[in-house]
């Protein structure tokens, strides 16, 4: 991959993204080779350029998140992109600018580049040199012109948004016309403060693989496909999903194919539709933990613990077990009152209530932590959680 980094690059400042679009741009219009986005020493944008065998109209190469193994480089089209970037904007009901809030080298990010280009508006760019806080994304939100404006948000940012007190903070997430929130589920709580507080919330849901959030608010948008296959796993068609992977051919066999002349990816995930057509994601496939012979799904579990008020959120996995082949074990983010405790006595308690309350699908181990670990992209560190929940089981 050749690369060259962002020569403006303000030290303590938002990045530079001029060469990112103007890169973009030519790979659009089919005037320059795939892009792929980075972060290099320092903070610097680093701009490469991918070669991408037998895809002619590559735009982008963006990486997965690698929450749950070794990411991988999907080929992102200029079809996927104008599907994408033209079904957004009909659901949103127009194109305006954009506040880049999220790390430009995931699909999220780059989109909100994509999107801006289309649309022929300037994207602001949040300066996330000190991390995330709620006064960087005020005074980021406060420089965008557009009477239309838009951001994308994983919900970790947007709960820190509505705890923050200043009053600022709330009056610019009303400002905006739609805060896509995506990159992970989204807890009942957090969706309903948003939308009491007057903040316009869409959930998305999507991947790299079908160039971000393909389905808003439970229904596919324009173009897109969605059924549950046999084995209860989504299924996502239309033009936005992605030409496959650069560095994984085998692996491809099964997650995308052609039927009927439409291409679809096949997620790792479990849903359902109802008779609306809205689909209800119930967690991944591979959460399904086989405990003293049930069956028992983690995403289920997880729901319930983060009913708990002194809960901000949780993680649920299955950990080996001599007793049970797995345990179910739980990572919790503590919130409230239970913050201000001692961490070890109100993970027994709420161990306890819950082994009360949920009998075997109760946690029998239990981490609690201020917050959940993270990736750089606002998901889930899902193997560095299950790794050191694995490790206070010690198997047992």
């Amino acid at each position: 991959m050749n690369s060259e980094t962002s020569p403006d690059q303000a030290p303590g400042g938002p990045l530079n993204i001029e060469p990112a679009l103007k890169a973009l741009a030519a790979a659009l219009h089919g005037e320059g080779p795939a892009v792929e986005l980075s972060v290099g020493p320092g903070g610097s944008l680093v701009v490469g350029h991918v070669e991408t065998p037998g895809c002619d109209d590559a735009v982008a190469v963006v990486r997965t998140s690698g929450s749950t193994g070794t990411p991988k480089a999907t080929v992102l089209t200029v079809e996927s992109l104008a599907a994408s970037s033209m079904a957004t904007a009909l659901r949103l009901k127009g194109e305006g600018q954009w506040l880049l809030a999220l790390p430009v080298q995931f699909v999220a990010g780059i989109q909100v580049l994509v999107r801006s280009l289309f649309a022929g508006t300037r994207p602001w760019v949040m300066d996330m040199s000190g991390g995330f806080t709620p006064e960087a994304f005020t005074a980021a939100a406060l420089e965008l012109t557009d009477k239309i404006r838009f951001t994308s948000l994983v919900p970790t940012q947007l709960q820190r948004l509505l705890d923050d007190p200043s009053p600022d903070t709330l009056a610019v997430l009303r400002r905006f016309n739609a805060i896509l929130l995506g990159g992970a589920p989204t807890p009942p709580a957090l969706l309903a403060a948003a939308r009491d507080a007057g903040v316009r919330v869409v959930t998305t849901y999507g991947s790299a693989e079908t160039s971000g959030g393909c389905v808003y608010d439970g229904y596919p948008l324009e173009g897109v496909s969605v059924r549950v296959a046999e084995d209860g796993r989504i299924l996502l068609g239309g033009d936005t999903v992605a030409a496959g992977y650069i560095e994984a051919p085998d692996e491809e066999t099964g997650t995308f194919f052609e039927e009927d002349g439409v291409r679809w990816y096949r997620t790792s995930d479990l849903g359902v539709i109802d008779d609306d057509g809205r689909l209800t994601v119930l967690g991944r496939a591979d959460d399904v933990i086989i405990t003293g012979g049930v069956k028992v799904s983690a995403g289920h579990v997880q729901e319930q613990l983060e009913k708990s008020d002194a809960v901000a959120a949780a993680f649920v996995a299955g950990v080996p077990s001599a007793e049970w082949g797995q345990a179910v074990a739980a990572f919790v983010a503590l919130a409230g009152e239970g913050a201000r405790q001692d961490a070890g006595d109100t993970a027994v308690v709420l161990q306890q209530q819950w082994q009360q309350q949920l009998g075997v699908l109760a946690p029998k181990t239990v981490l609690t932590a201020p917050a959940l670990p993270m990736l750089p992209n606002g998901k889930p560190d899902r193997l560095a959680m299950t790794a050191e929940l694995s490790a206070l089981h010690g198997g047992k």
